[in-house]
């Protein structure tokens, strides 16, 4: 009996010495030092303590190690068996020890740990149960965590910061997370549709934990670079003063900050690497955002390895959540600790999330393939020259992008996109846009075909961006220009911008690829669901309403989704509209006998004309249209068919038209429709016109020395008198003097949406919006 009990000591001897010690000391504790750790800590039960029922009663004990503070008391004590016995044999032991402690030294000591040297479980007593660790804490995190339990308040009284989240169920989901915190969990599951706040809404949540003292530090991972750089921006603009890391070129990791962000890949090398700072305990709550991608594979190794709370959040619908992320977060399935739609956003008055429109467009060669009956004569001839065999080609539809591309097909798309999409305010240029193409070569192709159709735009119209291209994520890069500048205004992406970025001015999204997971698929259409923030507008989009999906590929047919259909409001673009004005005024003009009037707008309008783009595609298109003008005889007499004509063969040409100054421009078409009203005798239009005129006019910023130049006029053209005596040669004077002025005018103008059907071969092509009941 003596020589089994020895032989027992002797290994649990061992395992202290060849494993328990040395996983000590890789959490920084000198197991020779004893202010740091005391080996068969003595442990006097004769001071008044309740002595143990028998068999084992006795007067005094010791535990295996004790680890103490800087001030000498305990911190925690270690209970150690050998490897060969479970260390959850050890868990009483571990617990009385403890117990004994605090009673005969009249200290706090609250945790303890037991092992075998290869299983630590670490037992923060009367707070959580016990919890398998990866590894002993230093003694600074140990002194970090009696802290806070020491000093931390309750969360039920702690205020919001409503500044940072402070709508209705952003209020509700940090409170929902508090109370299961209060509860003792551990792992939380938020969801919320994409666009509706979860980072400001975490932000919130680590404001109010690091204020009521449940959290010191903070790790929130993401899956990619730029969504790093854009958690990081957002932590600077809602905390401040919290010292975070990275900082900008900062690659060693920092152990003196407070907010951490962080790639999977990035602290998977930290705590995997030699001479890792971090130790499993050295966070105190993780936010891993998007978490229903990346988390399952090797990057669920981190969640392993610090024992922490654990914060999920997540825009995939409740009802198709996988069972293995209710399961990660210790959640019941399809019961996540707070959930908010998006129709509940949608639908919300007001609005908290756009709506959005879809515009099916499949072309003959998606729908029927390409082949001998498809491809048409002209092509064929092509082909037999070329000595190719027109029965050799034969592609399935759904083979385009994967084994075979099309020019033809891509062409057809960005010309539809660029006569379909929601423009901007001008209505000339496309919105923000993001294109989602099936491979890099794809996008590259389709970058080729901007440039080619529309070189207007010097190759600055649509750029391609893709994680492996190092000028996308530096600062002034090409993502930083899209969010930031005004061009580029289509960002042509793989996989990059299908999740997690966040740029609210986006109003158009084209599927020119199929996509085959839901979740995925509900996280693309979430780049364009965020309203704009009215206090940080930008010249290039100043109101979003909704936004536009194309959808190329009947994505929404692939997973049953039913859109029901509505009408698009026009939005008619500037050019055209001034152009419409003047020919408007050129008609009413000859009407009323006024050839004057009528000959001097005729010459206005055949400048228009020859300002138009020759290389633009709707130009080169219009040729022939554009030839019938040249006739000897066409403006000599313009009479009802040929105003009519230049309504509508001529005036929507001018949509391709850009470069200008808009602000000029939309100040000439006032002028242009206040003279038409004057000449009408419409007087109440007149002086609706003429006090928005104005106003618009007094709005000039006399302090700029160029506008200073025409002060005596700016002063003048705002009396009674002047709109008494206008006429002619008064309101051409204004718009060759001050509309070039406008664009020192600040004030923004807010139009409709644009919406053009482009005949091309388009098998199927309809406009419509999400049914919301149709909506996760």
């Amino acid at each position: 009996m003596c020589t089994n009990k020895h032989s027992t000591l002797k290994n649990e001897k061992l395992t202290r010495q060849e494993i328990i010690n040395l996983r000590l000391q890789e959490a920084g504790w000198d197991v020779n030092d004893r202010t740091q750790v005391t080996e068969e800590f003595y442990i006097n039960l004769s001071s008044g303590v309740a002595a143990p029922p028998i068999p084992y009663q006795r007067k005094n004990e010791s535990c295996d190690y004790a680890l103490h503070g800087k001030d000498g008391k305990p911190l925690a004590v270690v209970e150690a068996k050998k490897t060969s016995i479970s260390a959850k044999a050890g868990r009483e032991q571990a617990k009385q020890y403890c117990e004994h402690i605090q009673e005969t030294q009249q200290t706090e000591l609250p945790f303890c740990f037991y092992t075998n040297g290869n299983d630590i479980f670490f037992w923060d007593l009367g707070n959580y149960p016990p919890k398998k660790i990866q590894g002993f804490p230093t003694l600074s995190d140990l002194e970090r965590l009696a802290y806070l339990r020491k000093y931390r308040k309750p969360l039920a009284g702690e205020l919001i910061n409503t500044r940072i989240a402070g709508r209705d169920y952003q209020i509700t989901a940090i409170r929902s997370i508090m109370e299961a915190i209060e509860k003792r969990k551990q792992k939380f599951l938020l969801v919320m549709a994409t666009g509706t706040g979860k980072t400001r809404t975490c932000i919130a949540l680590v404001d109010a934990l690091m204020r009521a003292g449940w959290v010191e530090r903070t790790l929130f991972l993401v899956d990619r670079i730029a969504l790093r750089d854009q958690a990081l921006e957002a932590f600077k603009d809602h905390l401040p003063n919290e010292p975070r890391w990275p900082k900008e070129g900062e690659t060693p990791i920092a152990t003196d900050r407070r907010i951490y962000v962080s790639t999977y890949q990035t602290m998977l090398n930290i705590i995997q690497g030699t001479g890792n700072p971090l130790s499993p305990h050295f966070f105190d709550l993780i936010v891993i955002d998007e978490s229903h991608r990346s988390i399952y594979n090797t990057y669920q190794n981190i969640l392993h390895y610090f024992n922490t709370l654990t914060l999920g959040l997540t825009a995939t619908p409740t009802d198709i959540i996988d069972h293995n992320t209710f399961e990660l977060f210790e959640e019941e399935d399809g019961i996540p600790t707070y959930a908010f739609s998006y129709d509940e956003a949608v639908n919300h008055i007001p609005p908290y999330l756009c709506n959005f429109q879809v515009m099916k467009i499949i072309t003959k060669f998606q729908e029927q393939g390409i082949n001998k009956r498809t491809i048409s004569l002209e092509d064929q001839k092509i082909l037999i020259q070329k000595g190719k065999e027109i029965d050799e080609i034969n592609y399935e539809g759904t083979e385009l992008k994967r084994t075979v591309t099309n020019r033809g097909t891509n062409a057809l798309i960005v010309r539809e996109f660029m006569e379909e999409c929601v423009k901007d305010e001008n209505g000339i240029l496309p919105g923000k846009t993001i294109f989602f193409c099936t491979t890099k070569a794809h996008a590259r192709r389709i970058e080729e075909i901007f440039d080619s159709l529309y070189p207007e735009f010097k190759g600055e119209l649509a750029r391609v961006m893709v994680s492996d291209d190092t000028r996308v994520y530096e600062k002034g890069g090409l993502l930083h220009q899209f969010k930031h500048a005004d061009m580029p205004r289509i960002a042509i992406s793989v996989d990059m911008l299908d999740t997690g970025v966040d740029i609210r001015e986006v109003v158009n999204l084209v599927f020119a690829k199929p996509v085959y997971s839901y979740t995925k698929f509900w996280q693309m259409i979430g780049r364009g669901t965020r309203l704009l923030e009215q206090d940080k507008l930008k010249p290039w989009c100043t109101k979003k309403d909704e936004f536009l999906i194309l959808d190329c590929w009947d994505n929404f047919e692939y997973f049953k989704l039913t859109p029901r259909g509505k009408e698009l409001t026009p939005q008619i673009p500037l050019p055209v509209r001034l152009v419409g004005l003047l020919i408007d005024k050129i008609e009413k003009a000859s009407e009323l006998g006024k050839e004057e009037i009528a000959g001097k707008e005729i010459q206005k309008l055949k400048y228009r004309i020859s300002e138009l783009p020759v290389k633009s595609i709707v130009i080169r298109d219009a040729a022939e249209k554009l030839r019938v003008l040249s006739a000897d005889d066409f403006w000599n007499t313009l009479d009802t068919k040929k105003i009519q004509y230049l309504r509508e063969e001529i005036k929507p040409l001018f949509r391709a038209l850009s470069g200008v100054d808009y602000k000029a421009m939309r100040f000439e078409k006032d002028i242009i429709e206040i003279s038409l009203a004057h000449l009408s005798k419409e007087e109440k239009k007149f002086e609706a016109l003429r006090d928005s005129i104005i106003e618009r006019i007094s709005e000039l910023p006399l302090t700029v020395n160029t506008v200073a130049e025409h002060e005596e006029l700016i002063r003048t053209s705002q009396t009674h008198h002047y709109w008494t005596t206008i006429n002619e040669t008064k309101l051409d004077e204004l718009i060759e003097k001050i509309a070039p002025l406008m664009k020192y005018h600040e004030t923004s103008y807010f139009p409709g949406m644009a919406k053009y059907n482009f005949k091309d071969v388009i098998s199927k092509k309809n406009t419509s919006n999400l049914h919301p009941d149709k909506a996760p």
